[in-house]
């Protein structure tokens, strides 16, 4: 089989001016939607470092190699049996005579083959592989078919429709033009420049010229050099302003997708802005008006900001008098609300509280605002915390929610009361706390770092989570109106990485205590059943952030098996625990002990006697079954005090020497003996022997 000879491919949608966040996807959805299409139709593809080309008036895909046809194709048809085909002479049947005219030969030519049936005629052929030129056009029709455009535009009086209205269309395959059309436009070799600067066509000669071609018409196809280009000029713009450039990933991402030929241009607002909270004037810069905003050397923002212009102006102080303008209004709307926030004050804020509904059965946001204060103050006291402050930070922290600068910027909730707290004269601790509650505001945003702040954030998740559940709001499929599994997680993150050692469920439970007598769980479902449902969701949350981290399942089931069955469980130990398990799971002794324990619980389950407390050494005959006691009893020695300091580590790495002792018992000692004595002595020592092979985790869950 030969292999036919490769041609680059080009394919070029001319579109107006696609979505900015959803070109990204489009042009991935395009890109990988005609190799599949290719593929499909076994035609082979080289594609080298080829990767989606985009800007936004075009979609395309470059591919270094296309085989300029399909392989050979088989066929396989098949017919009759042997019994229906051929008469007792050996000649043909009518059924086989009329198979062999379909195929058009003689039916002498026509192979055999078997099954389950037994033999059959078959028809066999290969015929040459079609063009690839011939094949473009169900490739492209594939291709747009399977893009996730869930809202197309419809334009003129056609029946068909795309993300926007398509204007040309390039097909290359090496330097021919393929016949294919699509939206009502036929395929050329026609692509074109910078709306401003080449507005006119720009012929592309063969696929390898397209991406220079089009550079020299101002136009950046290739998203990344674009975005080289725009941190470039953003940075050198801003060193020349005399600071540095804040260049936020999402923003950086809008603004490749919103030009094709970028151009920095610096601007400058008037200082008095710089009053205002800097997170307000950078949130308008950027999610406003996809500005970059200048830090000076301490992180502060500077009056500066710079702009992305899609052209190269002859004039850029127009464009900057333009771009200087448009922020302005919005600015000033910040700095008078800020104003007027000041004039009010944060404590007198609280007040409007009271007349806003937090959920129907939950009260007001001021009832939440109690509850939270009632166990932030427990909390503070159980790590280190000012329980003072705690309730004091707890008690501000809504407030701004009454704010004007929340109400116009509600991304800046707890930021805006950070801001007031300040001005008003809280302590520091206070102001801070009232930020950092919020987070982690996002799943890849820190913890709070304050300790009052992580108090605040622990306190807030118990209250909404706890609330959430009491209330029926338990998540269900993708609702979850509360973003509980949210908090979860936040609650979760927020003990485990600050090394909080609390008791979790007792948390949850007075949580529960504090909610309004009409969501108070009654005879029909306590306190304790709704707290242990609770603590579940919040393991379940735990269970996927631990995965992310390559934690295996067997790990977290082990240790998640453990904590269930202990009173005062935190989360804290979980991760502990977790920690030490993945060590002891590298340990050669690890899977024989774990399917040990596993045969042991196994064991324990079937016994038909009362299992003593404890062994009886006057009880044991088998010298194999006295060394296993002997260990044990050395094991619990060893293993207690680091057991009480919670060094998991130590404990497992000492249970690990006793994997000798187990084999040998389980190769010479007959548990179930025919003496009951005996065999509930047996029993008991394989049960302590459990109990401390279980005292870290379920390391059954470890044997496969």
């Amino acid at each position: 089989m030969t292999t036919s000879p490769m041609q680059p491919l080009l394919i070029e949608l001319g579109t107006e001016e696609l979505p900015v966040k959803a070109l990204p996807g489009l042009a991935q959805a395009f890109f990988d939607g005609v190799i599949a299409a290719l593929e499909k139709r076994g035609v082979a593809v080289e594609r080298g470092d080829a990767k989606p080309l985009y800007s936004p008036r075009r979609l395309a895909v470059l591919l270094p190699g296309v085989a300029i046809e399909q392989p050979e194709q088989t066929s396989e048809v098949l017919g009759p049996y042997l019994n229906i085909a051929l008469d007792a002479d050996g000649q043909p049947t009518k059924a086989l005579q009329g198979f062999a005219a379909k195929a058009g030969i003689d039916w002498t030519q026509l192979g055999r083959t078997t099954d389950g049936k037994g033999e059959r005629f078959v028809h066999r052929a290969t015929t040459p592989g079609a063009l690839t030129l011939d094949l473009l056009q169900a490739v492209l029709d594939d291709a747009l078919a399977a893009m996730p455009i869930p809202k197309p535009m419809r334009w003129g009086d056609h029946a068909y429709g795309f993300a926007r209205p398509l204007h040309w269309l390039v097909a290359l395959l090496g330097t021919t033009v393929a016949n294919v059309h699509a939206l009502g436009i036929r395929a050329g070799r026609q692509s074109r420049g910078h709306r401003f600067h080449a507005p006119g066509d720009v012929a592309i000669a063969q696929p390898q010229d397209y991406v220079e071609a089009l550079r020299q018409a101002f136009v950046l196809v290739d998203p990344d050099e674009r975005r080289t280009r725009v941190v470039a000029e953003v940075e050198a713009a801003a060193r020349t302003a005399g600071g540095t450039a804040r260049i936020d990933a999402g923003n950086l991402e809008q603004v490749n997708c919103l030009n094709e030929w970028p151009v920095a241009v610096a601007c400058t607002f008037e200082r008095d802005f710089l009053a205002v909270p800097q997170e307000a004037l950078v949130e308008t810069m950027e999610a406003n008006q996809k500005f970059f905003p200048v830090l000076d050397a301490q992180g502060r923002l500077t009056e500066h900001f710079i702009g992305i212009a899609n052209i190269e102006s002859k004039d850029p102080a127009e464009i900057r008098k333009g771009y200087e303008r448009v922020i302005r209004p919005r600015f000033s709307d910040a700095k008078f609300f800020f104003d007027e926030d000041l004039k009010q004050g944060l404590d007198a804020m609280g007040d409007g509280l009271k007349t806003v509904t937090y959920q129907a059965k939950l009260g007001s946001v001021a009832d939440k605002v109690a509850r939270v204060a009632a166990l932030a103050e427990a909390i503070a006291s159980q790590v280190g915390a000012d329980p003072v402050q705690a309730k004091r930070a707890a008690t501000l922290a809504k407030n701004d929610l009454q704010s004007r600068m929340v109400n116009e910027f509600p991304e800046l909730q707890g930021i805006a009361g950070r801001y007031y707290a300040q001005r008003a004269g809280e302590a520091d601790e206070v102001a801070l706390a009232i930020d950092e509650a919020y987070r982690p505001r996002f799943a890849a945003d820190d913890i709070a770092l304050s300790p009052l702040g992580k108090v605040l954030a622990i306190a807030e998740r118990l209250d909404t989570l706890a609330g959430g559940f009491a209330a029926g709001l338990k998540p269900t499929g993708n609702k979850d109106p509360f973003a509980l599994r949210r908090n979860a997680l936040g609650l979760a993150r927020t003990i485990i990485e600050s090394g909080y050692a609390l008791n979790v469920r007792g948390l949850i439970y007075e949580a529960i205590k504090l909610l309004p007598e009409g969501v108070q769980p009654h005879a029909d479902r306590n306190t304790e059943t709704l707290g242990l449902d609770l603590f579940e969701f919040v393991l379940d949350r735990l269970r996927s952030y631990y995965a992310d981290k390559g934690v295996p399942a067997q790990h977290f089931e082990a240790v998640a098996n453990k904590i269930r069955s202990i009173a005062n469980a935190s989360l804290y130990d979980f991760d502990r625990r977790l920690d030490a398990i993945g060590i002891f799971a590298q340990l050669p002794e690890a899977a024989a002990l774990a399917a040990a324990n596993k045969r042991i619980g196994n064991i324990l389950k079937k016994a038909d006697i009362a299992i003593p407390g404890m062994e009886d050494p006057a009880l044991m005959t088998e010298a194999a079954e006295r060394a296993l006691a002997e260990a044990v009893e050395a094991a619990y020695a060893e293993t207690g005090p680091a057991l009480a300091r919670g060094d998991y580590v130590d404990v497992l790495s000492h249970l690990a020497r006793l994997r000798p002792q187990v084999d040998a018992f389980f190769d010479a000692v007959m548990v179930n003996a025919d003496d009951p004595a005996v065999r509930g002595n047996r029993l008991a020592l394989l049960k302590r022997l459990a109990d401390r092979l279980g005292s870290v985790a379920a390391i059954e869950h470890l044997s496969a």
